[in-house]
C-alpha cells in the first residue's frame, strides 16, 4: 500500500508540496515513484516518447509552464504509460481525452483539460530540475501524489 500525502508529511514535515490546484485522474488514486521530469512548452513529443520506455514505477513530473492552451497528454500517450509501468504523470499543464484516462489503472494530475492537441516538434528538456507550484521536482527523488495532493521527498518514505 502507498503512503498518503498527510503521513508522508507526519514523517517529514521538511517535504515540499505543491501548491498549484490540479485534476486528478486515473483509478490509482494513490502513488508514489521516483521522480523524472520533462520542461516543454506546447509540446508533446518527449512526453509521448518517455511513456513509450519502460520504467519500474517512476512518476513523470511535466512542466508545461502552465499553458491549458493546448494538452500534453491524451488517452494514448497516458495508456502507453500505464501500459509500460509508469506509476503517474504530474502535468503542470493540460491534457485532453479526460474521461478515458479516468478509467485506467493510471494516475494523471493536470492544471486542467483542452480537447486542443499539441505540437510535436520534440522541444524541451528532459531530467533537469524543474519548478512549479512552489516547489522543486528534482529528477531521482520520490513524489507521493494522492486526492490530497503532491509532496516531495528526496529519499523514500516507509
Amino acid at each position: 500500500m502507498v503512503m498518503p500525502t498527510s503521513d508522508v508529511l507526519d514523517l517529514k514535515p521538511e517535504a515540499q508540496v505543491c501548491t498549484a490546484p490540479m485534476y486528478l485522474f486515473g483509478r490509482n488514486r494513490t502513488v508514489s515513484g521516483r521522480i523524472r521530469t520533462i520542461r516543454c512548452f506546447e509540446d508533446n513529443a518527449l512526453v509521448k516518447a518517455a511513456m513509450a520506455k519502460r520504467s519500474d514505477g517512476e512518476v513523470l513530473v511535466v512542466d508545461g509552464q502552465g499553458s491549458v492552451r493546448t494538452a500534453l497528454m491524451g488517452d494514448q500517450i497516458a495508456g502507453t504509460g500505464c501500459a509500460n509501468g509508469w506509476a503517474a504523470a504530474v502535468i503542470f499543464g493540460a491534457i485532453r481525452d479526460s474521461a478515458i484516462i479516468d478509467g485506467l489503472q493510471f494516475h494523471v494530475k493536470s492544471l486542467g483539460m483542452t480537447p486542443r492537441k499539441s505540437a510535436k516538434a520534440g522541444t524541451g528538456e528532459r531530467d533537469v530540475i524543474i519548478e512549479f507550484g512552489g516547489m522543486r521536482f528534482v529528477p531521482g527523488a520520490y513524489l507521493y501524489s494522492d486526492p490530497d495532493g503532491v509532496v516531495a521527498v528526496a529519499e523514500r518514505v516507509g
